[in-house]
């Protein structure tokens, strides 16, 4: 038979940290841009995900990146996978 490792191709996504009020999850939205279909200008379209966030690295203003992966609780499939800007304080 074929002795390949199938790799599962899984979704990332990056967006602003909005919440970490939550143990070991924080709230993440993901704003994209796209054209409306009949006037032809340029919304903006936004989703919030619940990512998993094991050592509780990310805070709030954080910009992350998210990967797709099994359930973990009823509203988290999503893991952080890295920091990829921290927050400026004011």
């Amino acid at each position: 038979m074929n002795d390949q490792v199938k790799q599962s191709l899984k979704r990332t996504l990056i967006g602003k940290v909005v919440s970490d009020k939550m143990d070991k999850t924080v709230t993440v939205l993901v704003e994209r841009r796209v054209k409306h279909p009949l006037y032809g200008k340029i919304v903006v379209r936004s989703n919030k995900y619940h990512a998993h966030d094991e050592a509780n690295q990310a805070k709030e203003g954080d910009t992350v990146e998210i990967q797709e992966g099994r359930p973990i609780s009823k509203t988290k499939a999503w893991s952080v996978t890295r920091v990829v800007q921290v927050a400026q304080i004011v």
